[in-house]
């Protein structure tokens, strides 16, 4: 397991550049569903747009973005459980249910998002819809990326459960190339989290603030 430079975001803060190293995106919504990727940019590519896009003009949305490349998974990255970068924190903290989109290595399988965390009952919902939608999902109960710590971010919203999810790199590639391909993934995610049969706010874009 590669060792993060940083531990938490202070210490990030304190050496790197807001804006030149790395740049925070945050979009408040009434809705309280928040979709973040707290790994996007050069981190896990692809996982800021993919959210973005989930979100749409209805769900919050939160990404922390690395500006430059910074070696093996990125020296800017910081492990979900230690992610305490502010923004998030106020973000997630008034969320009923938080979903966080994450890049994770092909290996074997270059298609299959693993759903984890510990809200059981969206985590099955998203996978399901998913499915339907013509995906591969997987529900992931145990190892390093089922996000099931407490302290990982995407536990943090105020009802202490939420979901995460693992898009291998091919998968995040179609995804990001494809617009109707995104639009379908998406909508599908943005419906279970909102909790209705045909989406709140559909995937509308990459529109990014």
């Amino acid at each position: 397991m590669t060792t993060d430079r940083y531990s938490t975001f202070a210490d990030l803060a304190a050496s790197e550049r807001l804006g030149i190293d790395y740049q925070i995106h945050v979009r408040a919504r009434s809705a309280r569903v928040a979709i973040i990727a707290p790994h996007g940019g050069c981190i896990e590519p692809g996982t800021l747009e993919i959210a973005a896009t989930i979100a749409g003009d209805t769900l919050s949305f939160y990404a922390f973005e690395a500006l430059r490349p910074s070696g093996k998974r990125g020296s800017l990255h910081i492990t979900s459980s230690r992610f305490d970068e502010p923004g998030v924190l106020a973000l997630v903290g008034g969320a009923q249910k938080v979903v966080a989109v994450h890049g994770r290595a092909n290996g074997s399988d270059p298609y299959t998002v693993w759903v984890g965390g510990l809200d059981a009952a969206l985590r099955d919902r998203i996978a399901a819809r998913l499915t339907t939608a013509g995906f591969v999902a997987s529900v992931v109960a145990s190892g390093s990326l089922a996000g099931r710590d407490p302290a990982n971010i995407c536990n943090r919203g105020a009802t202490g459960a939420g979901v995460q999810l693992e898009l291998p790199r091919t998968l995040r590639n179609q995804l990001t190339t494809e617009p109707t391909m995104l639009r379908s993934f998406c909508d599908a995610i943005n419906g279970a989290a909102a909790g209705s049969d045909d989406g709140l706010g559909t995937a509308n874009g990459l529109r990014i603030s």
